[in-house]
């Protein structure tokens, strides 16, 4: 099953008349409504897809900053934009696909069968000079029905014992596994026994690099196929990306929803500094 799609791709299966629901999940950390820039221009046909609300849910802090939707919310919101069984499901932003990621992540654990991301987002599109549409799209409500997730999630309890019989990724940008730098949370540094890959490592100019590319990154961290491979950021976001490029290179990376949001807020917790695994451990 592809996982990603290009614009010409797009045009020739809505030209085809295959049932395709188009989801844009625009959103940006320190931007996260992304409904204005949606009206103003977007996919013909593009429903807007809001992660903080029908992607996430709110939670106390020491659930992280997006716990998982419930099963019903979920379906319920799916159901808003229109999706039906059997649809073929592209999801796109305008920031690295990471928001799209999520969307797939969420949409695929739960038992759609086709969800494909837009490579190189927004940009690819108006790149290849295609044409937006403006406004709102209300499309008739969907009839989809969603599994609950019951595979791919790994529980804050998991992500403690993780690197003793596999790899667990932390996916955020060196200087925060580092300790250097913390912005959003309590507490800087890393889980102990984490290894940093970057999510962007896998992308080029916002698109994604060749599967060959991808598989090598991973296997340098540790992650080679039949090794348990988890994968955490800051609150669930990246770390689905991380598992959009894992997929891409035909591995199977559970994602810690939690993330470093819901650790760093969880008391008794080990906290590693430093550029190593486990780096200097102390309590959190």
């Amino acid at each position: 099953m592809a996982l990603l799609i290009t614009p010409a791709e797009i045009i020739g299966l809505l030209e085809s008349g295959t049932a395709v629901r188009l989801l844009d999940v625009r959103w940006r950390l320190d931007r996260p409504e992304g409904r204005p820039e949606y009206l103003e221009g977007h996919l013909p046909g593009a429903v807007y897809v809001d992660l903080d609300h029908e992607l996430a849910r709110k939670g106390e802090p020491a659930e992280g900053r997006h716990p998982l939707p419930s099963r019903d919310d979920l379906q319920d919101a799916a159901r808003r934009w229109g999706l039906n069984d059997g649809d073929i499901v592209i999801a796109y932003d305008d920031v690295q696909s990471v928001a799209a990621a999520r969307a797939w992540w969420l949409l695929s654990r739960s038992g759609v069968a086709d969800v494909r991301v837009l490579d190189g987002g927004l940009r690819a599109w108006t790149a290849a000079g295609l044409p937006l549409e403006t406004g709102d799209v209300q499309p008739r409500r969907g009839d989809v029905t969603l599994d609950e997730i019951s595979d791919g999630v790994a529980s804050i309890d998991d992500a403690e014992t993780w690197s003793r019989g596999g790899v667990l990724l932390d996916v955020r940008a060196p200087e925060r596994y580092k300790g250097d730098v913390e912005p959003l949370d309590p507490i800087a540094g890393h889980i102990p026994g984490a290894v940093n890959l970057p999510t962007v490592t896998h992308l080029d100019s916002g698109r994604f690099r060749d599967p060959a590319v991808i598989r090598a990154s991973f296997a340098e961290a540790g992650a080679t196929p039949g090794t348990p491979v988890a994968a955490y950021c800051g609150s669930g976001i990246t770390a689905a990306h991380t598992a959009f490029a894992g997929a891409l290179a035909g591995l199977d990376v559970s994602v810690f929803p939690g993330s470093w949001s819901q650790w760093s807020n969880t008391r008794g917790r080990l906290v590693a500094t430093g550029s190593t695994p486990a780096g200097r451990v102390g309590p959190g």
